[in-house]
């Protein structure tokens, strides 16, 4: 048995030790004693814990892989995140202190991708064990939306008539204004005996819409989501912030950014998280390359009142980037890009002369990068604020503010 004191978290939130050595659900200073595995201490002894270190409120912590910082102290989490953020800009020469983080309450999250698998007397369903295929059944899990937590059973009802058992199922849970929301993937092909036992499922749960693969099987009532004052029927599976109070941070932090602009340019706009809220004061032009999610958005703007006109295009900004010319003539810019950021769209911006630019990022380490491009060509990093809607994950969000 070998002992370590563990040096720093690593990006996954495994404890780091000399050599290296990984050491899960471990924390910065404390004393482990373990056998080692390669380059691994998978099942460590806590000799000296940290004082950092809290007991997991969650009972399934220690089996469940959804959660990797269940161990460490609120605040511990926090300062660990916006460590992140500042080291991504460190790396780029960028020194900045974020403003504040926001981090969302336990049982927020709206959205939960399940694993099912039937079994020989039912079926089970919940989240993978780390690093593992096993499913860990979670009918307590403190992370998501309650009504998202109660819906294991109807998940396990999906998986006993739509999928085999050497197979597993996996189920998209969105929670919405109007019921659940559920995108199924992995299953059986529907035919007509398949059609009619998923819509006594979604009658016996109540729920609002259900998809099977690329198809709706059952359209019971719009799988409302609301922005702003707006509310918009998303594409199955579509993409949504986390959390309610995370959105609402970024929403606001967006609109600080581009303060009074009347004219507003919203790239990766997805089904209008900021564009339609902004449509409240400002025009704007939403661009995204997912063409349902943009008629989703025209859709809710055109059965909302009192917005501002919002137009849109359909665009893959990756190989078909605006370019400096286009975004000319715009007061403000908003971005948004997936986890690989948006490098060619950056350096187009960079060169645009729009005033004002809020940058949404998922990624620390890609912002960062396209930090330096605006800041390279004469904007100025305002401020930032950091996003935790991703709550005892390692996962971080964060938006800036930059001017020229």
């Amino acid at each position: 048995m070998t002992r370590l004191t563990i040096e720093r978290l690593g990006h996954h939130g495994d404890g780091i030790a000399p050599g290296p050595v990984f050491v899960p659900r471990t924390l910065p200073g404390e004393v482990v004693a373990g056998d080692i595995h390669g380059t691994a201490m998978p099942q460590p002894k806590i000799v000296t814990p940290s004082s950092d270190r809290v007991k997991p409120p969650c009972r399934h912590a220690g089996a469940c892989g959804g959660c990797q910082l269940q161990h460490a102290s609120d605040q511990f989490v926090a300062d660990w995140k916006i460590g992140m953020v500042r080291h991504a800009l460190s790396a780029h020469g960028l020194d900045v202190v974020p403003r504040r983080i926001v981090t969302s309450p336990p049982s927020t999250r709206r959205r939960a991708g399940f694993s099912a698998k039937r079994t020989k007397k039912g079926a089970m369903a919940g989240f993978h064990k780390r690093g593992a295929d096993v499913i860990v059944e979670v009918p307590d899990c403190l992370l998501v939306d309650p009504a998202i937590a109660a819906a294991l059973p109807m998940v396990e009802a999906l998986a006993i008539v739509g999928t085999s058992r050497k197979a597993e199922l996996s189920v998209m849970v969105t929670a919405s204004l109007m019921g659940l929301d559920v995108a199924v993937s992995g299953g059986k092909e529907v035919d007509p005996q398949l059609q009619m036992q998923i819509a006594a499922i979604a009658e016996q749960f109540d729920l609002a819409r259900l998809s099977w693969g690329d198809e709706i099987s059952l359209n019971r009532r719009p799988a409302e989501q609301i922005f702003g004052s707006v509310r918009v029927v998303p594409p199955s599976g579509a993409f949504l912030q986390a959390t309610p109070e995370g959105e609402a941070a970024l929403r606001g932090a967006v609109s600080e950014a581009v303060g009074n602009a009347p004219r507003i340019i919203d790239l990766f706009a997805g089904c209008g998280t900021f564009a339609l809220p902004l449509a409240e004061k400002a025009a704007v032009h939403a661009v995204e390359g997912d063409a349902e999610m943009m008629k989703a958005l025209d859709a809710g703007w055109r059965k909302s009142q009192g917005l501002r006109a919002v137009t849109h295009a359909t665009r893959d900004l990756f190989r078909n980037p605006l370019d400096a010319a286009e975004l000319k003539g715009f007061d403000a810019a908003v971005i948004d890009p997936p986890r690989a950021g948006a490098q060619a769209q950056v350096a187009e911006l960079a060169k645009s002369g729009i005033p004002v630019i809020a940058h949404v990022s998922c990624n620390p380490v890609t912002f960062a990068r396209d930090a330096k491009l605006l800041v390279d060509a004469g904007y100025q990093l305002d401020w930032l604020d950091v996003v935790d809607q991703f709550r005892w994950s390692t996962h971080v969000e964060l938006v800036a503010a930059f001017s020229l």
